[in-house]
């Protein structure tokens, strides 16, 4: 495992991390954004870029 996928792995903790945290405040809109951190993640640690790419990348896929 390089640095890029530790950081991935990372990155997925803290959305799931996020995602449970909202659930139980009832915070729906930091929900997403765990959800959105953890497919970042797993994207990185798949793909092997770095996470500022990744966001790029899905933010051109998203205004698509």
């Amino acid at each position: 495992m390089n640095n890029v996928e530790i950081k991935g792995e990372i990155n997925q903790i803290k959305g799931r991390q996020e995602q449970k945290e909202a659930s139980r405040t009832g915070d729906r809109l930091k929900c997403i954004e765990g959800k959105e951190k953890e497919l970042a993640g797993r994207l990185q640690k798949e793909l092997g870029k770095d996470e500022e790419n990744v966001l790029k990348a899905m933010d051109e896929a998203e205004e698509e």
